[in-house]
């Protein structure tokens, strides 16, 4: 309670219900649709960076290569990028709040302008809004570019989320100085991995953050914690809860798809009814046609959202329903690759500009080196 007597009335009870939020676990089925969990190669030249919705200003700060260790190396810099909105903040003499989202695995813009609540609260707390790129991400990239910051394990050390969390807490602090705002309350917001970063933010520095907005964090995701299949199994009753024929049609589905692969006639036919660009030989759907379903299935779960979004590409509204709607309903043949092609056709051409699908993974979002 210590906290609240040193804010404002409407902040104080914001925090409080966030320290009160809890997490449930549910029953995972024993049967997933899904049956293996891939390795993502990038094909970085599809990454660009996103137009701007939101309202902010771009700014950047000289951050250290290492928080931990005291050698010459390690004071090597590198420019790590934030963005700023501070249309609604009521300055450093009311000692107004700043809101910080922790960057995740891409460009800082994605996140901005996809993190609708920071916006639609900021008024209310006349809040300042701070968004920090993740190092190795976007342009936060140490070494000089993404090929020099990936070359070698011995660079890539230097990609951790506990580097991550240091580089969040000496820019936050850096600023509130600047300003002049070191009485300023700060909350931490982020959601999936950028969740996980704004609750260890606010355990690993309680003295800079007085609480955090963890959305949709799997922070006890870990080896011998959390069983590993528990993430496929959640993505399986999302369908399954939509439809049984729907999660039985997809789970039968991928031992007919690796047996087509195996074989050339197989591939010929999978080209023709599922669509597949020209420009993509047989080897790589043989290679890559299961990825592409899985991406399908596990982000429409993702972001079934109960609106149409273009969070990670253009969905409808509920699109694990619209999907499930695809294979139980057929607008054409009712064969096995039909409604597979009607379910896919949901999630990689809601807007029908696509004349084929293009089945190789691409990084439209600055991804690249994050490992699944």
């Amino acid at each position: 309670m210590a906290v609240c007597s040193v804010m404002h009335g409407p902040l104080c009870i914001f925090v409080l219900i966030l320290v009160s939020l809890g997490t449930s676990v549910s029953m995972a089925p024993k049967r997933s649709i899904f049956h293996f969990s891939p390795t993502r190669k990038w094909n970085t030249s599809s990454a660009t960076v996103p137009a701007s919705a939101a309202k902010y200003h771009v700014r950047y700060y000289t951050q250290i290569l290492d928080h931990f260790t005291f050698v010459p190396e390690s004071y090597q810099t590198f420019q790590q990028r934030y963005l700023i909105n501070s249309d609604h903040w009521g300055g450093a003499s009311t000692n107004s709040p700043i809101f910080v989202y922790a960057g995740n695995e891409g460009f800082i813009e994605w996140f901005t302008e996809n993190t609708g609540f920071m916006f639609d609260i900021a008024p209310q707390f006349k809040a300042l809004l701070v968004f920090i790129e993740h190092r190795f991400y976007g342009h936060s990239m140490p070494f000089g570019s993404q090929k020099a910051a990936n070359s070698n394990s011995s660079t890539q050390g230097f990609l951790s989320s506990a580097q991550a969390l240091a580089d969040f807490a000496t820019l936050i602090i850096d600023l509130k100085k600047n300003l002049s705002a070191e009485d300023s309350p700060v909350v931490i917001f982020g959601g999936s991995y950028g969740g996980m970063l704004a609750a260890w933010f606010r355990l690993k520095y309680p003295h800079i953050a007085i609480g955090a907005v963890s959305s949709s964090a799997p922070i006890l995701y870990f080896d011998n914690i959390t069983p590993p299949a528990s993430f496929d199994n959640t993505v399986s009753q999302d369908f399954r809860s939509e439809s049984e024929n729907c999660f039985q049609v997809i789970k039968g589905s991928w031992n007919v798809i690796d047996n087509m692969t195996s074989t050339a006639k197989g591939l010929k036919s999978l080209r023709k009814a599922l669509r597949i660009c020209k420009s993509n030989s047989d080897n790589d759907i043989a290679g890559y046609l299961s990825e592409w379903f899985y991406e399908a299935y596990y982000t429409a779960a993702m972001t079934d959202y109960p609106y149409a979004a273009n969070f990670v590409q253009p969905l409808p509204a509920y699109p694990v329903k619209q999907m499930c709607k695809a294979i139980d309903n057929p607008s054409g043949s009712t064969d096995l690759l039909s409604q597979l092609y009607g379910a896919t056709n949901v999630y990689y051409n809601y807007t029908g500009s696509s004349s084929c699908f293009d089945i190789l993974p691409t990084d439209p979002h600055g991804e690249a080196g994050w490992q699944c």
